[in-house]
Order: structure tokens, then C-alpha cells, then sequence
């Protein structure tokens, strides 16, 4: 990760990508920085995007309507390349992510990265290389990994917030494997809007990995007066 931006516009091609992959999408974009504009590009009256329809709410994600008018073109395409051109005149989208893994959208990369603007690719492994050589970072969602996820059994009880500081800290973490407190809870509340530490059973944050000691270890820049706070996940 290169840098934190302040208006991520993130633009989904529903047609190239599986609504599988929401979780990991929005997890990956949070940690370039704040997501700003949230869009998804499909025919919604097509029985194909039902498994999207389900997780655009929670999700907080802008369906954007376009008709197949011709039979096996891919719809989206037009519409979101019109989007991204908008928003790039826009000057306060710093940081474009085109998630899809299809090469139409090779030129549109380029032609942001003239404008200065960074942009993130998210696709498969099956996604041309002249589309991921045009983005600033690619980063590709392997399938194999998302069903192995589905199917661990974790050995110990763990909720969906729980499971999601974890993820958390094993991704944020440095080369020597300390992540700040306050930088890991921007990005859980970039991830987790309504976060509620009630669900932790706890008052605090710190309190929280204080208390599993079997799993993270806690330090403070300075023991003899208020200073930052690391957390890392023991081996």
C-alpha cells in the first residue's frame, strides 16, 4: 500500500466479477484510505446480478441501471467509463479502484493515471495484464482462497467483529509485525461503520486485546506517559 487518500471512488463492474468477492473488495479498499463513492455498474433486471441485489444495502453500494442491448457485450462497460470520467474532473477524488476483470478497461486506467489520479485494480487471476500493467497497484482475488475461508472452522468461537480485528491486524501489521491501535480502528470503522464494542464485551478497544493475551501482545511507545499503543498477533 503506497498511501492513505482522502475520496476513493470505487466502481464495480457487476458483470466481471462475483458478488463473492464483496467482502474481500471492501476490505482491500479500505486500506488505501476513505471510501468516498461507492457505485456498481449491471442490468438489475437481469437474474444475474440477484446474488449482488442482497448485499447492496448493507454494503452501502449505488446501483447504476444499464440495459443489454446486445447479446453477449458486456453492458457495463459505457456507463462506467462515462462515471469515472466525471469523477476525475471532480478534484476531490484523489484515488480511483476499478474492480472487474476485464481488459475494457485498460485505456480508462491509463487515461486517469495521466490526470495524476492513483489508480487500484481489483480482479481474478484470469484478468488480462494489459489491464493490471495500467493501474498504479492490481490486486487479485483468488477464488481458491475465498472458498477455503468459507470452509475453516475456527477452534474457538469467534464472532464476526472478532474475526474482522484479526483480519485486521494480520493485514495492517509491519515487517515486524506491530500495527498502531488508532490506525487499525480507522480502518475497522472504514469496514464496520456501526462497530459497537458491545459485541466484544468490552469498554475499550485496548481492553479488548489486553484480555486475549493468548493471541496478541500490547505495548505503548512510552511507559511513563501517554503515547501510541501497538498491537500484534503472536505466532
Amino acid at each position: 500500500m503506497s498511501e492513505k487518500f482522502k475520496n476513493i471512488a470505487v466502481l464495480i463492474d457487476a458483470e466481471n466479477i462475483s458478488h463473492k468477492f464483496l467482502e474481500d473488495i471492501s476490505e482491500s479498499t479500505a486500506l488505501y484510505g476513505v471510501v468516498s463513492v461507492r457505485r456498481i455498474y449491471g442490468d438489475w433486471t437481469s437474474e444475474k446480478m440477484k446474488g449482488w441485489k442482497t448485499h447492496l444495502l448493507e454494503y452501502a453500494i449505488q446501483p447504476i441501471q444499464q440495459f443489454s442491448n446486445t447479446v453477449g457485450k458486456n453492458s457495463t462497460d459505457s456507463a462506467l467509463i462515462i462515471d469515472a470520467m466525471d469523477l476525475l474532473y471532480l478534484q476531490h477524488v484523489d484515488c480511483f479502484c476499478i474492480v472487474s476483470s476485464d481488459s475494457d478497461f485498460t485505456r480508462l486506467a491509463g487515461r486517469v493515471r495521466e490526470q495524476g489520479k492513483f489508480v487500484i485494480g481489483i480482479g481474478e487471476k484470469k484478468t488480462p495484464s494489459s489491464f493490471v500493467n495500467a493501474c498504479n497497484e492490481f490486486i487479485h482475488i483468488d477464488p481458491t482462497n475465498k472458498n477455503r475461508r468459507n470452509q475453516e472452522q475456527p477452534t474457538e468461537k469467534l464472532n464476526k467483529t472478532e474475526i474482522l480485528l484479526e483480519r485486521a491486524v494480520d493485514q495492517l501489521s509491519d515487517t515486524s509485525g506491530w500495527v498502531m491501535l488508532s490506525q487499525l480502528m480507522q480502518y475497522i470503522r472504514q469496514v464496520k461503520p456501526d462497530f459497537d464494542l458491545q459485541e466484544l464485551g468490552v469498554r475499550k478497544t485496548l481492553d479488548y486485546f489486553t484480555n486475549r493475551n493468548e493471541k496478541y501482545l500490547v505495548k505503548k511507545e512510552r511507559d511513563d506517559a501517554p503515547g501510541a499503543i501497538f498491537i500484534s498477533k503472536l505466532k
